[in-house]
This record gives structure tokens, sequence and C-alpha cells, in this order.
């Protein structure tokens, strides 16, 4: 590990030149070769040092810091890098001893210092790269959210999405060019943002209104929140299976026989850390898993179209296996040579599977659980219970 960066990641805010610190000024001075957005090169001075745009695609500026290995080099990049900036990318890129970063003020914290809010009790979304379903979660009463957004027009796509999900009430301020001499602040509800112009670079506070559907924090999502077939996991019996399933921070699922994609959906809900990947055989279903999600807000679920096993052989190991369809012998078999420690949650209504899980219980372990279920109906002018067809769960570690 070098003792010496060569390269330097600085957070430039809107007050340029004077919001930089001695050691970032330094590093301009010194830099030979210094990329980064029109928009912040603008902000500062001529230094000396050769100057290039950072380019689109962002791959290609950093394959062109790559070839300057080495050589004192300054990289721009808005605020703190490291909040939904590109200090992330170029940390993976970089060793450790290679780089380091002097962080400016951050969108977000300039934001809550604007709002008066703790920022340790605000949501902080960085949509501007992200499509706004991401704050689908998040839309309950009185929550407070700090969203940065990619330009004015977004602003207007913003109060549609809020009016389309119920909490066109929430009260919004974009805030614009903070902490710079150009900087605005414009308070307006979600139904009358439309009516304002603004540019970029901006975020939105929004504090988020009374009306609207939240969705719950507990599992077991009603039926109706999924566009579906009738090839759904129903609500009680999905409440059960993600209660087997037991998700952690950081794992990652296979849901294999998606359908509508609940349980990947409702995994993915249930920690911003965790990953999963849902497969499913028929396109239409493909088509509506990944509509699902992202009308949830979990647009990372990777939806695989193919059969299992067939489709399993290039993912990721899962730390879970939810099989909601397609149990087969050869499945089985499959699943049994995962990893150690893999938490697998199999859910069975016909005879058939029915007889598979019953051996793979006797000769593995684990637990077998009936469930039935019934709901009301009417019986002519009275009313009765009709029962669902029972489900067969085993839950096994191997």
């Amino acid at each position: 590990m070098s003792d010496t960066p060569w390269l330097t990641i600085i957070g430039v805010g809107e007050d340029g030149l004077e919001g930089l610190c001695s050691a970032s000024r330094e590093a301009l001075a010194a830099a030979e070769f210094i990329m980064g957005p029109a928009r912040h090169m603008s902000l500062l001075p001529d230094t000396g040092g050769e100057r290039v745009t950072w380019p689109v695609p962002f791959v290609d500026g950093v394959d062109q810091l790559v070839a300057r290995r080495g050589k004192p080099t300054v990289v721009l990049a808005s605020g703190d890098p490291f909040w939904f900036g590109a200090g992330t990318t170029l940390a993976k890129r970089f060793t450790r001893g290679e780089w380091r970063v002097l962080p400016g003020r951050s969108s977000f914290s300039l934001a809550a210092a604007s709002m008066g809010w703790p920022l340790e009790h605000t949501i902080c979304l960085g949509l501007h790269a992200a499509p706004l379903s991401r704050l689908r979660p998040h839309l309950a009463s009185k929550q407070r959210i700090i969203a940065t957004l990619r330009d004015g027009e977004a602003v207007t796509a913003l109060s549609q999405y809020l009016l389309d999900c119920g909490f066109g009430t929430s009260v919004c301020t974009v805030l614009e060019a903070l902490g710079g001499p150009r900087e605005r602040v414009t308070e307006a509800r979600a139904d009358a943002l439309a009516n304002h112009d603004f540019t970029h670079p901006l975020c939105v506070a929004i504090e988020v209104g009374e009306e609207g559907d939240p969705l719950p924090l507990a599992s077991g999502l009603t039926d109706d929140r999924f566009e579906h077939d009738g090839q759904i996991t129903k609500r009680p019996v999905r409440a059960l299976t993600l209660s087997a399933l037991a998700p952690r921070p950081f794992e990652h699922l296979w849901d294999i026989g998606g359908g509508s994609g609940s349980i990947a959906i409702e995994w993915l809900l249930s920690d911003p850390s965790v990953q999963a990947t849902t497969i499913e055989p028929r396109a239409d279903r493909v088509a509506r898993i990944r509509s699902n999600a992202m009308n949830l807000g979990v647009d990372r679920l990777r939806v695989v179209e193919g059969k299992a096993p067939d489709a399993l052989s290039d993912l990721p190991a899962p730390d879970a296996v939810f099989v909601g369809g397609g149990l087969s012998p050869e499945l089985l078999a499959r699943l049994e040579d995962l990893p150690k420690g893999t938490r697998l949650v199999v859910n069975a209504v016909t005879l058939e599977s029915d007889a598979l899980l019953t051996q793979a219980q006797a000769r593995l372990g684990g637990n077998l659980m009936r469930i039935e279920i019934s709901d009301v109906a009417e019986i002519g002018t009275k009313r009765g219970w009709r029962a669902a067809f029972p489900i067969t769960q085993w839950s096994h570690v191997l």
C-alpha cells in the first residue's frame, strides 16, 4: 500500500473555492490532471492542470483515471462523494492507499440544516439516478425525506408520483443550489409543484402528508398490492413463509416459481441490504413480477426467465431458498448441493409435491407444517367457512 495517494477525490459545493479546505486547494494546485462534471469545473479557477470533463458513460472516465495511475490527479464530485456519489465507485476500483477523499458539505446536511430537521431521523435518498418508486416504502404520514433529483423536470415527475400514490398533500421544499450564491428555497404542496420552474442542482425535502396508504411494516401485504393472475402466495401463507425464511441483513434469496413475485418483493422490503432473485418460466409473469417490484419500490429485484433447476446454474449462491412452484426430484437434488447453512422453505399443494416433501423430511430432517385456512363465504342467505387448499410447508437448514 502506497503512503502517498496519487488520486484525490474532492467534494465541491456551490460556493466553489471558498468552501474548500486548505488540503483540497493544495491538491488542486499540485494536480497534473483534473476530471469532473462541467458544472464543478466552472466553480473553480484554472490551476494549470489538464482538465477533462467527465465522459458519458461513467465507466469511461474511470478507465481514463486508470491510464494516469501514479500521477497527481484530482476528481471533482458533489458535496460528500460517499453520499450517493462517485466516491463509492472509485474506491472499489482503486486500492485504499492510492486514493484519499476530501469531502465537502453534502446536500443532505445542507438541506437538513435549512429545514431544521434532525438528519438521524430523516430518510435520505439519492434519486438523481434511480426511479422515484424507491420512495414508496417510506411514504407514511409525518415521515421526513430528503431526496436528490437529477433536474427541474424531475420535480414535476415527483409531484405526479406523490399524487398517484395518494400523498398529494405532502409538503415539499425544493432547495436549489444550496450553499451558493444562486440558492433558492421554494415550499409547496406536492399537488402544486408542477406550477413552478426549478433548476439543477437541487434536492427536495418532503414531509409526507396524512392522506395516502402507507405500506405496513409487518410481513403479509394484502393480495391487492400485487398484480397477479391467481398465481400468488396468499397473504396469510406469505406471512408464515417469510417468517420461516427469516430474512437477515445482507442475505440473498432465491424465489423459485415466482408467480407474482410477492415473496421476493416482501423479502426485499424487510431491509435495504438484502437481495433477491426470482426464477419464473412464463414471460407474462416475468413482466408482472418486474412491474410489481417497481411499483413497491424494490427495483433491485433480479428476475430470471427460466425453469429451475437449469436456470439456477449461473446465479450467486443464496442464503435462503423458497420454492413456491415447479417442485421436482431434480430440483430437490440440486438444492441439496447448496452450501451448508442455506435455509430452505418449500410450499406444496398437490399430492405429488406433498409426497416429495414428506420423503425429503424423512431423509434430511427439518420441519413439516400443515397450513389450513378458511375464510367466510356466502351460502345462500347465510354464511359459512370456505376452506382453501391445504398447504404443506417444509423448512430445513442444510
